[in-house]
């Protein structure tokens, strides 16, 4: 009776960045927990890593889904390794990756969310007294969360009236400038939300310009330009947590650039491509599909010749090899998904970061 039956896939080992606010004492102490109880019922803040890692490297933690245990339960933290001393706690549950809820989410789903963010993720923690005290008492832990936290990635082409953004800089300092935005132009059909924050200019950090080399970069920029931005609560919400806003975390639903995902059925003849390792023009190796034939399911699923691949049934296959994808690709016998891009978005991805 005492037992539990687990289940839990491995996690990749990370590195951890975790900074929690104080006003004490500031936001540099990677030490600082912060566990204020919320209307005093003893619930805890969420706490929040941004977690990255080599290729070679996994996680350092598993995910579990335990009989008699609510939710997805952070387990098996590697003894000594980065998770553990930077304060991912063992009986933890998940919450969020990369801002969206997941508590509600069948559990191999959500493996699937953290592998296929690659090298990168931002995961939203709660301690597991907090969460099984919140469940208890029949709360939404989804209102413990901030509702966005992601910043925007916007394409814009500029017309006859420009980019339809102008740029605002306190007098004398460099790196915060605020962008109002004319309705209905390009800015404003790219997404850019008026009164948000310039944090990257083509994948340049901004941070270091001053008002006048921002404008120079502009106009260099010619008739498109790529912003990343924040609202004031997402500029907030990073910088009350010491955590550095990356492109990697970005929302890229506006961009004109798209994944593509194919899901393939075996014929008798097989899939109909091949897939070749190759020099990526962003730098790096990758893997890329040709020789796709005519009829077969390949095609019929929306391949394209040149394309390369991101993920095999829903991991990103970053860092694997040549063989070490195939053998993703032939793990079920008669079907894969494959994420894939073409070669103008898979270079633009790589100059924004």
């Amino acid at each position: 009776a005492a037992m539990k039956q687990t289940k839990g896939l491995e996690g990749d080992k990370m590195s951890i960045i975790k900074f929690e606010f104080n006003p004490k004492v500031g936001i540099d102490n990677p030490a600082l927990t912060l566990t204020e109880d919320m209307d005093g019922e003893g619930v805890g803040e969420p706490r929040f890593y941004l977690l990255s890692k080599e290729s070679s490297e996994t996680f350092g933690f598993c995910l579990h889904e335990e009989l008699g245990c609510q939710g997805h339960v952070i387990r098996q933290i590697e003894l000594g390794g980065v998770a553990q001393r930077r304060g991912l706690q063992d009986g933890d549950r998940l919450l969020q990756v990369n801002g969206h809820f997941v508590d509600h989410m069948d559990h191999l789903r959500v493996v699937q969310k953290i592998k296929a963010s690659g090298n990168q993720v931002l995961l939203a923690v709660l301690d597991g007294e907090s969460y099984e005290t919140a469940k208890s008492l029949g709360r939404d832990l989804s209102q413990l969360l901030p509702d966005d936290i992601r910043p925007r990635l916007c394409h814009i082409t500029r017309d006859k009236s420009g980019f339809g953004f102008s740029v605002s800089c306190p007098e004398g300092t460099k790196g915060t400038f605020q962008l109002s935005v004319l309705q209905d132009g390009p800015a404003d059909r790219a997404g850019v939300p008026p009164g948000c924050w310039l944090l990257e200019l083509n994948g340049d950090s901004v941070k270091n310009y001053s008002h006048t080399q921002l404008i120079k970069k502009l106009k260099q920029s010619g008739n498109k330009v790529t912003l990343l931005v924040a609202s004031s609560a997402v500029e907030e919400f990073y910088r009350l947590r010491g955590l550095r806003v990356t492109a990697a975390l970005a929302d890229t639903s506006r961009l004109p650039f798209k994944v593509r995902e194919l899901h393939l059925l075996k014929g008798p003849a097989g899939y109909g491509f091949l897939l070749k390792e190759d020099d990526c023009s962003s730098g790096g190796v990758g893997q890329f599909l040709w020789d796709v034939d005519v009829g077969l399911p390949a095609e019929r699923a929306g391949m394209r010749e040149g394309d390369r691949v991101l993920a095999v049934n829903g991991e990103s296959i970053e860092g694997l090899d040549h063989e070490q994808t195939v053998q993703r690709i032939r793990a079920r016998e008669d079907q894969v998904t494959l994420l894939v891009i073409d070669p103008a978005g898979d270079e633009f991805y790589h100059s924004v970061g």
